[in-house]
Parts: C-alpha cells; sequence; structure tokens
C-alpha cells in the first residue's frame, strides 16, 4: 500500500513471460501499434506521438526535456515537493535557465500565482508536477495550461502518480507534454515510461534531428539534442509505422506487460477506474479521521490516490511502518525532506486499490498504532470505511 510501485494485476504478471520475439517481427509490431492507440485514450489525447521510453518514470521526464531544452532556454518549474526539485535540476543539467516558484510542502499553487511568473519571465517551458505523493497533493492545470498556450509556452507536466487513477486530459487542458510510469495507477512493474506530445513540441524536435552516423551518414545539425538514448527526434520514428529508425531494441517484455495493463484500464473504463480510485481513497480518509489520527496536507487539493499521516510524539514513524511490515504484511511508505521521519504515507493506486485492501490495512494500522501506545478510537475505523462503502452503494442504487 505504497504510493508506488504497487501490485501488478496479475494479467499483467502472465503477460511479462510472453515469449520474446524480434522487435521487427510483424506480430510485434501490431503490439507497438496497439499500444500507441491504448496510450491515447489513456492520455486522452488525438496526439500522433504516444509510445513508452524504456526505462522508469524518469527517464521519460529527462527524455522530454533533454529533447526540447536548448542552453539557455528559460524553462518555469513551480516546485511544492521533491518532484518539482528533480524536474529542475533536470533543466539545469540540460544547460537550461531555470526559474523557480515554491510553495511549502502541503500546499498548491493557485493558477493566478504560476500565470503571474510567467507574465513575467516568458519562459520557452513551464513544467510541473501534477500529483506530488511525496506531499499528497495535486496540482490544478486547467488554467494553467490554457494561460501557456495563450503566451506561446510550452506546457510539460509529470503526471506519473495520478494519470490512470485521476481525471488528467491532456489535449483538453492545453498540455504540451505529459509523462506517466507504470508502477503507479497503471499496475504494472516499473520498467517504462510512457510520454505524449504534440506538434509543437515535435516542431522542436524536428529542428533538432540528427540520425546517429551507423544509421544516416549524411545527418548533421548543431542543435543536436544532448542525449543519444532519450532522443526523441529518433525515438518517434522508431514508432512510426512504415519505415522504422532501428534506434534501440525496445524492452520487449515490457512492453507486454504494458499493452496488457493499458487493455485492463480500456476495459474497467477510465471514468470508472477514477471513480474506484475516489471512492476507495475516501474510504481510507474516513478511517483514519474516525481512528483519530492526524492527517498531513491540504485538504481541497488532495491527491486521491494517497494519503499522508503525521507520526503522533514520541513515535517512531519508521518502526510502525517496520511492525506494519513484519507483522500483517502490508507495506507503507514514509517521506522525503521536510516531512522524513515526521509522515507516513499510505497509498491506494492501481491494482492496489480495492476494498478488502483498505479494511485490512485500516486494522492492521490501528493495531500498530496501539502496539506503539498510541490512543485511538478502537473500533471505529473500519467501521468508518464501510460506512463509506455503505453509502456509495447506496447511492449507486438509488441513480
Amino acid at each position: 500500500m505504497t504510493p508506488g510501485p504497487v501490485e501488478a494485476d496479475p494479467r499483467v504478471l502472465r503477460a511479462l513471460s510472453t515469449p520474446v520475439i524480434g522487435q521487427f517481427d510483424p506480430e510485434f509490431l501490431n503490439i507497438m501499434d496497439e499500444t500507441v492507440d491504448l496510450l491515447r485514450y489513456l492520455f486522452q489525447t488525438e496526439n500522433r506521438r504516444a509510445f513508452p521510453i524504456n526505462g522508469t518514470s524518469r527517464s521519460g521526464i529527462e527524455a522530454v526535456l533533454c529533447s526540447i531544452i536548448e542552453p539557455g532556454d528559460k524553462v518555469l518549474v513551480p516546485i511544492y515537493g521533491r518532484f518539482g526539485y528533480l524536474i529542475a535540476e533536470i533543466a539545469s543539467r540540460c544547460d537550461a535557465e531555470v526559474h523557480t516558484m515554491e510553495k511549502a510542502w502541503g500546499e498548491v499553487f493557485a493558477p493566478e500565482e504560476v500565470k503571474a511568473k510567467i507574465k513575467a519571465i516568458n519562459p520557452k517551458i513551464v513544467a510541473i508536477v501534477h500529483g506530488e505523493t511525496s506531499t499528497g497533493q495535486m496540482q490544478p492545470l486547467k488554467e494553467i495550461g490554457a494561460f501557456c498556450r495563450e503566451n506561446g509556452s510550452l506546457f510539460v507536466v509529470d503526471g506519473v502518480a495520478t494519470i490512470g487513477g485521476v481525471e488528467f486530459k491532456t489535449d483538453e487542458w492545453n498540455i504540451d507534454a505529459a509523462i506517466t510510469g507504470t508502477q503507479k495507477c497503471l499496475a504494472v512493474p516499473s520498467g517504462m515510461a510512457p510520454i505524449t506530445y504534440n506538434e509543437r513540441v515535435e516542431n522542436i524536435l524536428l529542428e533538432r534531428k540528427k540520425i546517429e552516423r551507423g544509421l544516416s551518414p549524411d545527418s548533421e545539425n548543431s542543435r543536436q539534442i544532448q542525449s543519444n538514448y532519450l532522443d526523441l527526434s529518433q525515438i518517434q520514428d522508431y514508432w512510426t509505422s512504415g519505415n522504422r529508425l532501428n534506434h534501440h531494441t525496445l524492452a520487449t517484455s515490457m512492453l507486454y506487460g504494458l499493452r496488457e495493463g493499458l487493455r485492463i484500464i480500456q476495459e474497467e473504463g477510465l471514468e470508472a477506474r477514477i471513480k474506484r480510485h475516489h471512492l476507495h481513497g475516501k474510504a481510507l480518509v474516513a478511517g483514519l479521521e474516525a481512528m483519530g489520527v492526524e492527517l498531513r496536507g491540504n485538504g481541497e487539493h488532495k491527491m486521491p490516490v494517497v494519503t499522508l499521516i503525521n507520526a503522533p510524539e514520541d513515535v517512531d514513524e519508521a518502526n510502525v511502518r517496520s511492525t506494519l511490515l513484519n507483522e500483517f504484511g502490508i507495506e507503507i511508505a514514509g517521506s522525503f525532506g521536510p516531512f522524513k521521519g515526521r509522515v507516513m504515507r499510505i497509498g491506494n493506486m492501481g491494482n492496489s486499490c480495492r476494498k478488502t485492501n483498505i479494511l485490512h490495512t485500516l486494522g492492521a494500522f490501528e493495531a500498530v498504532m496501539i502496539q506503539h501506545g498510541v490512543t485511538v478510537n478502537r473500533g471505529e475505523a473500519v467501521q468508518a470505511a464501510l460506512g463509506t462503502y455503505a453509502a456509495e452503494e447506496k447511492a449507486a442504487v438509488k441513480s
């Protein structure tokens, strides 16, 4: 029950064991094409480009940023948790002129704050995290995206912790490039980073395109992308039906798993899947509040897929997590930065996001709190969660 990695769906695990075939086998090319279509559905986009990058979520973020940032480009990064700092660092390593604005951990930006900063510095790129698992907060994007489009800035969004479990509309929110990861709401093991981007981004890639000499001896470009492995101008040609560029070997088994995970999402339906994540997140919060523990963060902008709990005074949160794992087989997470040692995080993502898991986690967490000498409202947590589920079932019957 961490905010990632989460339990992989059994169907995904079976798909991972599919025999490996060649990367240009017609059957494999069909799998690639199907995956592109499924990713368009996941990202809610009509973009031509939607495909996974080999590597964990960070590889997708780095591929997008290093492919569009040239030395001296202005990049604005609004930071409200750990992963905003990561974006700023990657941009800095690309020799960007990085501008940051920061909020205290546990808060998010009002759109007007970001819009004012965009107006002041006129950045080429605005890059932001949608859901910060380090703080449990989710940044509203729609107004910022619209202003970026009006201003001519590219809007890049890290949706690693939200896509597949929370509403995310790439086209409607004017997002130029979006990145997610397999190991969170998609319920696939870590190892790929699905991305999508539009023509505004692709135009930059084409201006910087340089094919490696072993594939195209006549290709030269003084503005070449600084990474070969993460060069989207070449990778997109590998994913283009027809004359595919032999840029690299795809992580074959991971693609099998990703495709199956995306099929599961399509079968469930994004709307139903998002509703499921909201329901179980709501039940978890109801249970924890009834137990009497203190939650951390701004409730209005809380992520539905991760909940933060303040460690009670004089209680070692690492010991709580260790007991929960060793005695009950339930893993939850600590946090980072100013929250390190002070906060515990419970995730309800993907295949881990189900009623039995929520109820078992609440019961076990209560027992561990009592064992560590914390005064709680005994027996009320599970009942509160059950009440949330009963109310939802009743509402569904009425509708």
